[in-house]
């Protein structure tokens, strides 16, 4: 078998970078050992988006009466149903990406690839079978799996991973989340919607990390209103399954403390999967576990690139999209400019939401920036207020001397949906006043940002 691309997986970054590739003119073979879409369109993006809505329906139910709605009985979550439609979702979706590939001339080879020595692709399939394909140029897109700690190893029963998480057969009664980036995040937020009593436990000083502080403090505020036991600065040392629960020690800052729940979720990260892919026999540099590459996606191999989880970056969906659609534009001879890792989204989809782009306050600061901030709260939105979801806000971070959006960082209901904004603000180079100056509608949450931009100028007029 030949063709001018082989990528050796299906994920947002395999099947999208393989489309991009046959547009451009290109023969191109997948080889992919489970389904199509990878992880994220069957076990991450797209699934737990179902589920999470499955609770947001659930929590406006038991809240109707806050919208002057009266439901005669009691709404209750249906575990299995809710399970049942998640799954229901990610194979459609997944088969929309047979059809993108039939209607793309997109060859699939089902099976797991492995780079040999002389640049070709071996191919073990899924029944054993053993098949070389040749091509021009191969793209590795293996992406990631949950990371597993040694005090925390995964047995799929009682200490599970985001995978089991989905799949579960019943709705536990108590749940200890071990991390709380994305992933921690919306599974608490979820299981502890629908009755489950979670624990988050999170090794930093902040959830979510990774955001800015203030956005971080009010989802604390959020979670702990809705319930979930929230403990920043700790650690898991150990976990005993022997009994009919999980037994979990964790060390915090005022010392020990045991915890039993029936189930504990390990969202402690993940692995990039580039263990068994030929790396060494091909002689591809690896750096720090993942594949070295430059700003186009190539490898120390000539005709093999890598993107998406196996490369340095932010391990997010639309990231090895992007990545995906460079590389092979570049293949092809397109002009095309590298990618800005600075001015990458990132979302959660926990209620409230959270989003954000760019640098927080604190790297702001430490870069030496001098600083116009401007903070508008969901409070004093007529939207948010007739929503009934006044809680988060947003904020957008200048600098003073040019009027630079540096970065900016929401939390509330719809943030992931005008993230967006922002992002193309930023690519364009918008300053503040262009920003206060884009008449935006009204009324919609999306004048959070006009208005917080006003603010960082004073010329706020709603607070």
């Amino acid at each position: 078998m030949n063709y001018d691309l082989v990528v050796i997986g299906s994920g947002p970054g395999g099947y999208v970078a393989a489309i991009r590739a046959s547009q451009l003119g290109m023969k191109v073979g997948v080889v992919e050992k489970a389904e199509l879409g990878g992880v994220c369109l069957n076990w991450g993006c797209i699934p737990t988006k179902s589920l999470l809505k499955s609770a947001q329906v659930f929590e406006y139910l038991s809240h109707a009466q806050d919208y002057g709605v009266n439901i005669e009985g009691k709404a209750s979550p249906d575990f299995g149903a809710m399970v049942k439609r998640s799954r229901d979702v990610a194979a459609g979706m997944s088969k929309g990406i047979q059809f993108l590939f039939k209607k793309n001339k997109i060859e699939v080879i089902q099976g797991t690839g492995k780079l040999t020595k002389d640049k070709k692709v071996e191919v073990t399939k899924n029944d054993g079978e053993k098949v070389t394909v040749e091509a021009k140029h191969i793209l590795l897109a293996t992406g990631a799996r949950s990371r597993e700690l040694p005090n925390l190893p995964q047995d799929g029963e009682k200490i599970i991973g985001y995978r089991k998480a989905l799949t579960l057969d019943k709705q536990p009664k108590s749940m200890v989340v071990v991390g709380s980036g994305a992933i921690g995040s919306e599974f608490a937020y979820f299981y502890n919607s629908i009755g489950t009593k979670v624990t988050l436990i999170e090794y930093m000083d902040n959830i979510v990390p990774l955001e800015d502080e203030e956005v971080s403090k009010q989802l604390e505020r959020s979670f702990k209103k809705a319930g979930i036991k929230v403990m920043t600065s700790s650690e898991v040392t150990s976990v005993d399954t022997s009994g009919n629960t999980v037994k979990v020690t964790v060390k915090t800052k005022k010392g020990e403390e045991n915890i039993e729940a029936d189930i504990v979720l390990s969202a402690v990260g993940i692995s990039p999967n580039i263990e068994n892919i030929g790396l060494e026999e091909a002689g591809v540099q690896v750096e720090k576990g993942r594949v070295k590459v430059d700003e186009f996606y190539r490898t120390s191999v000539e005709g093999v690139y890598a993107i998406g989880d196996i490369v340095p970056g932010p391990a997010l969906a639309h990231v090895a999209s992007a990545e995906g659609i460079i590389c092979v534009e570049k293949i092809a001879g397109v002009e095309v400019e590298p990618l800005n890792y600075g001015n990458i989204p990132g979302c959660i989809y926990t209620s409230p939401e959270v989003a954000s782009v760019g640098m927080t306050e604190k790297a702001a600061k430490e870069a030496g920036y001098e600083l116009k901030i401007g903070k508008f709260p969901y409070s004093a939105s007529g939207k948010a207020s007739a929503a009934g979801h006044k809680e988060g806000f947003v904020k957008l971070i200048f600098d003073a001397k040019y009027g630079e959006l540096l970065g900016a960082h929401m939390i509330g209901a719809n943030v992931t949906e005008m993230i967006a904004e922002l992002v193309t603000a930023r690519k364009l180079e918008t300053t503040g006043h262009e920003i206060i100056k884009s008449v935006h509608p009204h009324p919609t949450m999306s004048e959070a940002v006009m208005e917080a931009a006003a603010a960082a100028y004073d010329e706020v007029i709603h607070i």
